[in-house]
């Protein structure tokens, strides 16, 4: 039978970069409040079967509404903006989450729970964040996305290296183990 431990341990190195990248991703979009999504990025390893190869990658769950993004509602906007100058009651909201597969549902809106931290910080009132982040939605940041596209690129030639060597090597035990010639 093939032994596929260099296979293995090359699928680990591949994901460890691909977490690596994807907390830089993180920092550099200048987008980490707390970091607790950051700190969760893990590896899980890769699991090898017969038909398949899987990388596991742990995050906290609302990862990948970040990573994608999340349509609001839209509608049109009841009052105008104390931060801004310009009256824009009547007029749409803008959209940011635009091609998401995740939405916020009309009616449903978030837990104002979510944001009290991140308002709190920023001196606003959460009910007003909660209100726009319903309406316009969350912009995708493409942390986890970036860091699998980029490295990607490199995978078949990991796969490829590797497998030859556990190939050889199992080629080398089956002459020793059957061709033995003291």
């Amino acid at each position: 039978m093939l032994k596929i431990d260099n296979l293995k341990e090359a699928l680990d190195d591949f994901s460890d970069k691909i977490v690596a990248d994807a907390k830089a991703n993180l920092i550099s979009s200048g987008k980490v409040d707390t970091g607790n999504l950051k700190d969760t990025l893990k590896n899980l390893g890769a699991k090898v079967s017969r038909n398949s190869i899987e990388i596991g990658i742990k995050m906290m769950p609302y990862g990948a509404f970040v990573d994608k993004g999340v349509r609001g509602v839209g509608g049109v906007r009841k009052t105008t903006s104390a931060f801004k100058r310009t009256n824009n009651k009547g007029k749409l909201w803008k959209q940011k989450g635009k091609g998401s597969p995740y939405s916020f549902k009309e009616g449903v809106k978030p837990s104002v729970k979510h944001f009290i931290e991140w308002s709190n910080k920023r001196g606003l009132s959460p009910y007003a964040v909660r209100e726009a982040v319903y309406h316009q939605g969350i912009a995708p940041n493409h942390f986890l996305s970036n860091a699998v596209e980029s490295n990607m690129k490199s995978l078949s030639e990991v796969i490829t290296d590797a497998f030859a060597l556990d190939v050889k090597s199992t080629v080398n035990f089956l002459i020793k183990s059957n061709f033995n010639t003291k």
